[in-house]
């Protein structure tokens, strides 16, 4: 298999993000205890099973991988920052925002990478055409219909753009020797020069989600190399360099009004796997 790219901000930016969000993040949450435990999960549910059983009062968290994107190529120096989505892209994120339930409340977080953005934008027309209507939308409406033109806010997190990245340089290198096998070889080992320690990063990634949203939904859109650990952390998944996760998957916090947390692997489509 040739040489697999991810994204990448321009240099500098990508610093900035590294030292204004990433070292934050893990000084905020500095000395918390690792609280989860992997939970032994063989497969992905479909997004609309997982909605279709869903607690009505509990809050859902979704951590989802962008949707199908153009090739990215090694001659790219981008990394495949400018990388944008395909049409059957943009109609598999219409698709899932379709099968939220028509009631409650959204809000939308994504890497600052276009093509999540675009992403978080597809869903949010999804549930529009639905037939949910949120608070911003309503007084601009009539007889329940959205109005025209209506687009939900996605903001965009830096920390969504290199969320596990502690060292840009030793990252740049894993992307150039191979993308899948780094991140693999860290998924294994737990620890890599080019990354914070997994496990800890991982918790501190749903700590982040839970402060910066309390809405019904909370769509956070970002990269495969931020969800992959997520779900080695959280759900025991294995992965390989020649069998890796698909677009518009990720992972589901359920967060009831009493009781535990509970997590569930999702994908939007036909199955939550790559294979290469």
């Amino acid at each position: 298999m040739g040489m697999r790219f991810g994204f990448r901000f321009p240099l500098q930016l990508e610093f900035n993000c590294l030292t204004l969000n990433s070292l934050n993040l893990k000084a905020r949450y500095s000395g918390r205890p690792h609280t989860s435990q992997p939970q032994m999960i063989t497969d992905f549910l479909p997004a609309s099973d997982f909605f279709a059983q869903a607690d009505w009062n509990s809050k859902i968290y979704l951590l989802l991988r962008h949707a199908e994107r153009n090739h990215i190529t090694p001659q790219d120096k981008d990394f495949g920052a400018h990388v944008g989505l395909t049409e059957r892209g943009r109609r598999q994120a219409v698709s899932l925002g379709r099968v939220f339930p028509a009631f409650g409340d959204a809000v939308y977080f994504s890497s600052p990478v276009g093509r999540c953005v675009e992403t978080a934008q597809c869903i949010a027309e999804g549930r529009k055409l639905a037939g949910y209507v949120d608070g911003a939308a309503v007084s601009a409406t009539s007889n329940g219909v959205a109005a025209k033109g209506y687009a939900a806010t996605v903001t965009p997190l830096d920390c969504l753009g290199d969320f596990f990245v502690r060292d840009v340089p030793a990252y740049e290198q894993t992307l150039r020797e191979g993308f899948y096998e780094g991140i693999c070889k860290w998924l294994d080992a737990g620890e890599h020069d080019a990354f914070w320690p997994l496990h800890e990063c991982a918790e501190q990634m749903r700590e982040m989600m839970f402060e910066k949203a309390s809405s019904r939904f909370n769509i956070f859109v970002t990269h495969d190399a931020w969800i992959v650990p997520c779900l080695s952390h959280f759900c025991g998944f294995k992965f390989e360099p020649k069998c890796w996760m698909n677009f518009l998957t990720g992972l589901a916090f359920e967060v009831p009004e009493k009781g535990n947390v509970k997590v569930t692997p999702i994908t939007a489509m036909e199955t939550g796997w790559l294979h290469f």
